[in-house]
This record gives structure tokens, sequence and C-alpha cells, in this order.
């Protein structure tokens, strides 16, 4: 099947009559993996984010079934949250039919690309903690399959405050377009970055944290009552959609600078 570009260049040509293409772009918008999964492979043309497979609980030879038929269609797809006992087995997949990725650290989560073009985007991507590393990974492949540059710092949060000085500073000076913070506990780390800075904030609450406020709903209550303006929030344990908003709000505004 033609892809979006060559059905366009077909009916500007006029080697493709108007119906004809009309039919095409209807059925290039969904698109069935032998009825186990639909893609919405106009999503990246639309929204510009790419597809995302949830691979938690996923049967592994179904799930090996839907990354190759997705790559046979885009350029890239994110799989999040791989069963454990799987990941090594989808690693091993990928070498064996030459699939080219991306993976992060403490987290299954893996990006499958063909190619990806840099849109000029720039995302800081911060941690409050070590135990927040995985979700802000997340953030981070979601980042750079959007095509945006990913400047990542961990472990920076307020029990030792004055280790987040420097990456603000880094991050202002490589004029990034937002800012994803992941934090866990009461989840301050958000505030106090956004308060320090001109840039959108996107608030990460991690489910790291006991007692009352256990499973992130502390950081999220915290985030949610900020004084801080500029800063929004996504879930508990959501770095994937802040990659996403930040990464959108980046290229938007590469998109301008280019333009300017």
């Amino acid at each position: 099947m033609l892809d979006l570009m060559e059905i366009l260049k077909s009916l500007e040509m006029g080697e493709m009559s108007a119906s004809r293409a009309k039919k095409l772009l209807s059925l290039h918008s969904i698109e069935r993996i032998e009825d186990l999964a639909k893609f919405d492979v106009g999503r990246r043309m639309r929204r510009g984010i790419p597809e995302v497979v949830f691979a938690q609980n996923k049967n592994l030879g179904d799930l090996k079934k839907i990354i190759l038929g997705a790559l046979a269609r885009t350029d890239c797809v994110l799989v999040s949250r791989i069963n454990e006992d799987h990941y090594k087995r989808v690693i091993s997949f990928s070498k064996r039919h030459h699939l080219r990725i991306q993976t992060g650290k403490n987290t299954t989560s893996i990006l499958f690309f063909k190619k990806i073009s840099l849109s000029g985007g720039k995302v800081g991507v911060v941690t409050a903690g070590t135990s927040d590393i995985g979700i802000a990974e997340e953030a981070r492949l979601m980042c750079e399959a959007m095509g945006c540059k990913s400047i990542t710092s961990y472990d920076v949060g307020i029990a030792g405050l004055h280790r987040i000085f420097p990456i603000i500073k880094r991050l202002v000076g490589e004029e990034v377009d937002a800012i994803v913070v992941v934090a866990g506990m009461e989840g301050a780390l958000a505030s106090v970055v956004s308060a320090l800075v001109d840039i959108p904030v996107i608030g990460v609450p991690s489910s790291v944290g006991y007692g009352y406020g256990a499973k992130g709903v502390a950081a999220l209550a915290s985030m949610l009552q900020s004084c801080t303006l500029g800063l929004s929030v996504v879930n508990i344990d959501n770095g994937i959609g802040a990659g996403a908003f930040a990464a959108n709000i980046a290229n938007r505004a590469a998109s301008r600078k280019s333009r300017d």
C-alpha cells in the first residue's frame, strides 16, 4: 500500500483520481494486524505523536507481530512496560530481525525505529531520586521518538537542594523548550523547578513513597496543589504522557524558530 506522501504526489500529478485517493487515505488511517491490533497510523501526521504500544500483560507472540506490523507502516514505535520475563526475549527478537532499538535505564520500555528526524526541539528531563529514573527514561524515549534532543539529570531532589541549581543553569543555557520533572515522596521538586524558570514544566508524580501518601498519591496531590504557575501535571508514573506533552511543546517552538 502507498504511504501518505506517495498518495498525495500521485494525486497532484494526475496519476490518481480523487475518489481513488480518498479510498487509499481511508485505508491508511487504520491498520489491522491479524485482527489483533488496530493502529492509528495517521497519528504522527495528525498529532506529531508516534504509535505507542502498552505491552504489559500482552502475549509475547502477539507483541512480536504488533512490533513488526507497526514498523512495516511507520518509522518508529515505542513499546512500553514490557513484562520483565519477556524483555530479554524481545531484545533477542530485535537482533534476529535486525531492528534498530533504543533502551532506557531501569525500564523495560523500548523504542523501535527505522529512522528518526531531529526536529530541533529540546527537552530537559530531571528526577528527584534514583528510584524515579525508570519513569524519566520513558519520557526521554518518547521525546527522542518525536525527534527532540533530551538533556537529562537524575537524583537532584530537594533533600539536597543545592544539586538542582547546576542543572537548572544548564537547561536555561541550552534553551530547552520544556522540562519534565519526575518526583515521588512529597513531589516538591516540580514546584521548585517551576518557580525558578520561565519554561513550561511537566510534573510526573512517581509511585515512590510509603505510609499515608503511598504509591505516588502524596506526590500527585502536592503537584496539583502547587502555588507556582507554569506547572502542568500528568498522572502517576505517566512518563510517556509527559514526554509526549513536552515534545509537542518543543516541536512547536522549534517550528516557530525555523520560520523566524
